[in-house]
């Protein structure tokens, strides 16, 4: 098989038509069908059902659909770092949104002060997004703080984080040492969407605890999250690291809850058949050995 045969499946796969991907390769229909065919015929699957004229990708070709991105882009990292005169390669990263908003521009800052010619394009969204971006080779190393679940996704942990209740300056909790837990279920929660890791986190925990608490706004990013409770519309279990900015200058509040701690870490992730250039080694070292300002503890 070569990489041109690859190339087609791949094509396919992101319609899941014949014509289209033939339009979009500037091939024959017949020509991209009779490519396909010798890819089953060669490995002795079935790579697409063929249903009422509509494809549909089997479990078989899901298996090589993984395997021929990587492929086809370890290709592209020779031919760009063995013609690359500097031979510095770009890295693509991926950061949940936490993590994209806190530690993560002060992981590339230092990495560019040792390597100010390597390219860094970034891609922030929730870990469930990232996920996908790295199964399917748009993203090179992911650093998120939710759990992935593809077996195809290898996962380092790097450093820790806490996520803390937060309330407005003029909510009841202000005046609060601390929470008692059961209080936590006459309060309304401005909480993060499904996919993200700290709506995670804070659902498992709450579970283990057995508390029932409600979402009345769920929102995409810290921003809004800390204006709406600053605003009084409810609490909030956020990253420390996200607001400490505002609980230093009094807009909001960190209160602990009496016998519960929503601990996690943030995690490195790529793809286990990811070919990891010198470049992008170097930045994973440095995420391990970094350490952030001691506040954030």
């Amino acid at each position: 098989m070569t990489l041109r045969h690859f190339r087609v499946f791949i094509a396919v796969t992101k319609t899941m038509n014949m014509t289209s991907a033939a339009k979009s390769l500037l091939m024959t229909q017949p020509a991209v069908s009779q490519t396909i065919a010798e890819l089953e015929k060669y490995y002795s699957v079935r790579l697409f059902e063929r249903l009422s004229r509509k494809l549909f990708i089997t479990q078989a070709g899901e298996k090589l659909l993984h395997y021929a991105r990587q492929m086809i882009r370890m290709n592209d990292d020779l031919e760009e770092d063995m013609k690359a005169k500097d031979h510095k390669g770009m890295i693509r990263l991926g950061a949940s949104i936490t993590v994209g908003a806190t530690i993560l521009p002060l992981l590339i800052a230092s990495f560019k002060q040792t390597h100010p010619e390597t390219p860094v394009e970034v891609a922030v969204d929730n870990t469930d997004k990232i996920e996908k971006r790295l199964l399917g080779d748009e993203t090179d190393i992911g650093i998120v703080e939710g759990d992935t679940i593809s077996q195809y996704i290898v996962n380092q942990p790097f450093m820790n984080d806490e996520l803390v209740l937060i309330c407005g300056a003029k909510h009841r909790f202000a005046e609060w040492e601390s929470v008692p837990p059961g209080e936590l279920e006459r309060e309304n929660f401005i909480i993060r969407e499904i996919g993200s890791g700290t709506r995670k986190t804070f659902e498992n925990v709450m579970l283990e605890h057995r508390i029932a608490w409600k979402a009345t706004w769920t929102c995409n990013n810290a921003d809004t999250i800390k204006a709406a409770v600053s605003a009084g519309m409810g609490v909030s279990v956020i990253s420390r690291m996200a607001v400490l900015k505002e609980a230093r200058a009094g807009e909001l509040h960190i209160k602990p809850i009496e016998g519960i701690q929503f601990g996690r870490q943030y995690k490195i992730v790529y793809h286990k058949n990811k070919y990891l250039t010198q470049t992008m080694e170097t930045f994973i070292a440095d995420c391990k050995s970094f350490h952030p300002d001691p506040a954030y503890a």
